[in-house]
């Protein structure tokens, strides 16, 4: 079925309002199951018994798992979080949802065989796991232009969310995640697992901590910005929910660039279009500004100052600057290189160096800074930080805020070229807390998508 008055829509407002009722209270809260007495909730979730209650820290009781719905069965969650989850003795994954049959009929196989004949659903439409009240957590790997709707659906049904990197589509989708989630009280991982590496984090640390000194410039080398879709109509794929898989976005025909055929095995195009994702200012650009912000200590903040490049057609150079005087600037080699007034260090995937060579053989003293360290150095200890702190009901390594401030320095990126002929070559000045631009209407009306969502794919 498609978003236009769905037969969930009044049911799944309902259960939210009383979900809410309950996140809002604070996170003292049952943490994870919920008495419920509503219209559409008939039956009452067990008492959860915590684990360290049961003395056994590595083999949760069967009633004690945390019970996990997936939201987006493509290579991402397919290829990388369903395995790991799975692999998880704290963990129960017992729904999946994905508006293409072929790969929702894949996850459920998967989940199946990993359990042995579980008792894992299967939904095209995600609202009927969030309305699951024996659903404890969500994690969502949907194209870009549906992470904010999930994210806002999932807390008025009050569960846990893990959701894929970049965190939105557009700056008024960050700024409205991120106010809505820390008011639910729910635990949110960004899926930014470059924060769960040890050189990322070392190299972070050494900036934090003065060993190249004053920082003046950082260089982020990422893709460029995105372009409007222009792919010509297909034969549509059997058993795909093409309206639901567009959702906000404008109506177009099908073309598999946008959603394969079949269970694929690659990161699909549909990132390079406006309509459905940033670029490689969001793809890459999600994961390298964000250690950018790391280092630069502005996770709760931004840059105050949008510079274009000096040529309105280029697609890389533009310039963010801090109040602290730093310059973040898209371009130089792929990874982020942080020049200070004594040194410089240049950190990626598997390389982290520096000039002098030195500085990238000093240990952090017990008395200096240390940045958030996860359970262990890989893209997995992401996931396990996150399922870590739906025990503790403490913020992981890359909460709301976290992902949304990082996000945002790509998408104000790519306003800036996206509307270079409108902007003139001027600076435009940003301001951080009250997410907006300041005298300029214009560029504030850029915040969000050029067009109204279509009808029944609002943001709630």
């Amino acid at each position: 079925m498609n978003g236009r008055g769905h037969p969930l829509n009044d049911l799944f407002a309902t259960e939210g309002r009383v979900r809410r009722s309950i996140v809002s209270s604070g996170p003292n809260t049952f943490s994870r199951r919920h008495f419920v007495t509503s219209a559409t909730v008939a039956l009452a979730a067990p008492m959860v018994i915590p684990r360290h209650v049961l003395g056994d820290k590595t083999n949760p009781s069967a009633n004690e798992k945390i019970r996990l719905g997936v939201i987006g069965i493509g290579k991402m969650m397919y290829g990388s979080h369903m395995p790991h989850f799975l692999r998880m003795p704290e963990i129960q994954l017992v729904a999946v949802s994905d508006v293409d049959t072929t790969r929702r009929t894949a996850g459920k196989a998967r989940v199946d065989k990993a359990y042995d004949n579980s008792e894992c659903a299967s939904y095209s439409d995600y609202r009927e796991i969030l309305v699951r009240d024996d659903i404890d957590a969500i994690a969502c790997a949907t194209p870009d232009h549906w992470h904010a709707m999930v994210i806002l659906d999932t807390c008025k049904a009050g569960k846990d969310m893990y959701c894929e990197k970049p965190l939105t589509n557009n700056l008024m989708e960050a700024k409205t995640v991120m106010d809505r989630v820390n008011a639910s009280h729910i635990i949110f991982q960004t899926g930014s697992q470059q924060r769960a590496s040890g050189n990322f984090r070392y190299a972070c640390e050494l900036v934090r901590n003065g060993r190249i000194g004053k920082i003046k410039q950082v260089f982020v080398g990422v893709g460029g910005p995105p372009v409007p879709c222009n792919l010509p109509g297909e034969q549509m794929e059997p058993g795909l929910d093409w309206d639901r898989w567009l959702g906000a976005a404008p109506m177009r025909p099908y073309n598999a660039v946008l959603s394969p055929r079949g269970v694929h095995k690659h990161y699909p195009n549909w990132r390079s279009y406006c309509e459905y994702g940033g670029g490689g200012m969001t793809d890459w650009g999600a994961h390298h500004f964000d250690i950018a912000q790391w280092g630069l200590g502005m996770d709760h903040s931004g840059p105050t100052q949008i510079v274009p490049p000096s040529d309105p057609s280029a697609k890389t150079g533009v310039k963010f600057v801090y109040n602290t005087g730093a310059e973040l600037i898209h371009g130089g080699p792929s990874g982020v290189t942080f020049v200070g007034t004594d040194g410089e260090i240049f950190v990626n995937r598997g390389k982290l160096i520096s000039k002098p060579d030195d500085i990238v053989k000093q240990p952090i003293a017990d008395d200096e800074l240390h940045l958030y360290k996860a359970p262990a150095n890989s893209h997995a200890g992401h996931r396990q930080d996150w399922v870590n702190c739906l025990h503790t009901r403490k913020q992981p390594n890359c909460p709301i805020e976290t992902g949304a401030r990082s996000v945002a320095v790509c998408h104000l990126g790519n306003l800036v070229y996206l509307h270079a002929e409108a902007i003139g070559g001027k600076t435009l000045r940003w301001d951080p807390q009250r997410w907006e631009f300041l005298d300029n209407d214009a560029a504030n009306r850029w915040r969000d998508y050029p067009y109204p969502r279509r009808k029944g794919y609002e943001l709630p």
